[in-house]
């Protein structure tokens, strides 16, 4: 059995940036991320004034998929956003989710994401949104499963192929998440902002 039943999900870390950028380059060669990218990335995923959130899922000690959230709007004590006066809307936005192709079809995704929205809900986040290869109907209709809409369409947003993304957002992030797969029965190890 592979994907969802046996890959542990865990708090992606420094030592994890290797393999990573190894399937990142298999999986999106024309638009991968930098190893810069990534570094610059878990730099904000840890400590009290933490906005990122990024996962691995590992098997067999083989990372076999990973995924990212960042969030806009909050400040570092968890305070309201803004001038104070309690009207900004907190949002995330998922920056990657990705799986090896072996594990396509298993159901790794969809634990990922949810990983994502667990973590926009803690980050107390009103809403999440993502661009989607307009070409990548397989992560649109999993996005779709999870409530989120089309609401726009950047052209050429992914370079150098000029390839369109869709704009997609999830309002309320917490209705989302699956309640049969509670946080302890996830296998998300490394949760606490020094695990």
């Amino acid at each position: 059995m592979t994907g969802s039943e046996t890959a542990v999900l865990r708090e992606m870390r420094w030592w994890d940036i290797d393999p990573v950028l190894e399937l990142e380059r298999d999986l999106f060669p024309e638009d991968a991320w930098s190893r810069g990218m990534f570094w610059s990335e878990l730099a904000h995923a840890r400590g009290p004034g933490a906005t990122r959130r990024y996962v691995v899922a590992e098997e067999d000690g083989r990372i076999v998929g990973y995924a990212g959230l960042t969030t806009s709007g909050a400040e570092a004590d968890g305070g309201e956003a803004g001038d104070g006066d309690g009207d900004s809307v907190l949002a995330a936005d998922v920056q990657t989710i990705a799986v090896t192709r072996d594990h396509w079809g298993t159901g790794l995704g969809s634990r990922l994401l949810t990983e994502l929205l667990r973590a926009a809900t803690a980050f107390e986040c009103a809403e999440v949104l993502l661009e989607c290869r307009v070409d990548n109907v397989r992560a649109q209709k999993l996005y779709e499963r999870f409530g989120f809409e089309t609401i726009g369409v950047r052209r050429g947003y992914y370079q150098p192929g000029n390839v369109d993304a869709l704009v997609m957002r999830l309002t309320d992030p917490s209705t989302s998440v699956n309640p049969a797969s509670p946080v302890d029965g996830n296998g998300v190890q490394g949760t606490e902002d020094n695990g």
